[in-house]
């Protein structure tokens, strides 16, 4: 199977529309069972691109650093999170709508257009939009989010991980591996951890009826 290469061709055909400010928009987290979803969106200068700009899975951990500290030298970004308890209260995928409202809120120039990833339109954007599966694949816009957005919500787990040790977040992400289920059972869940999981919501049901 080929590898597609992202490039500007979604956000061409939106400047030839009479677009300007176009956004290419991501999160990262809906997967894991501790800490925030978090998203963002870049508005990228096509005159600068940053070099060696690709979908974030298919580049090193220091490749995807590099590119974090460069992205916002030439392109505008926004960041957006919502809370493990904005989590449970609304559900993970209205929570990552909600980050990238947010992103798309928090963008110095706004959007007047956004290129989502994925197939389901968030609701109550400040702009129009549509939605690319794959886009982090496809859209050099989502793939810079999609780079801005890992590293970000990786260098909060490496901080969270510091208070609570033994989850191996700092490796993980808060993801469901073999280290982070060894961890819940040696130290139990945490403020971090999303209660309405599976995996959780399992052991503090088995934690309230051993106790009675």
């Amino acid at each position: 199977m080929t590898r597609t290469i992202p490039d500007m061709s979604f956000e061409d055909a939106a400047r030839a529309d009479g677009r300007t400010w176009i956004a290419g928009v991501d999160e990262v987290g809906r997967g894991p069972l501790a800490g925030p979803v978090m998203a963002c969106a870049v508005i990228l200068d096509p005159m600068k691109i940053p070099p060696g700009l690709g979908d974030s899975k298919t580049l090193s951990a220091k490749r995807r650093d590099v590119l974090f500290n460069l992205i916002p030298q030439v392109a505008t970004v926004g960041y957006g999170s919502a809370s493990v308890a904005e989590i449970e209260m609304l559900n993970i995928l209205a929570a990552s709508h909600l980050a990238m409202q947010r992103a798309l809120a928090d963008l110095a120039q706004p959007a007047d257009y956004a290129l989502i990833d994925g197939n389901r339109m968030p609701p109550n954007l400040p702009c129009s939009a549509r939605t690319i599966v794959r886009g982090d694949a496809i859209s050099l816009s989502i793939a810079a989010a999609s780079i801005m957005a890992k590293v970000w919500r990786d260098r909060v787990m490496v901080g969270l991980a510091q208070q609570h040790p033994g989850y191996g977040w700092e490796r993980n992400a808060g993801y469901p591996t073999r280290e982070h289920h060894d961890g819940l059972k040696c130290h139990g869940v945490t403020p971090h951890h999303r209660r309405t999981f599976a995996p959780i919501h399992k052991i503090l049901w088995q934690e309230k009826n051993s106790t009675r």
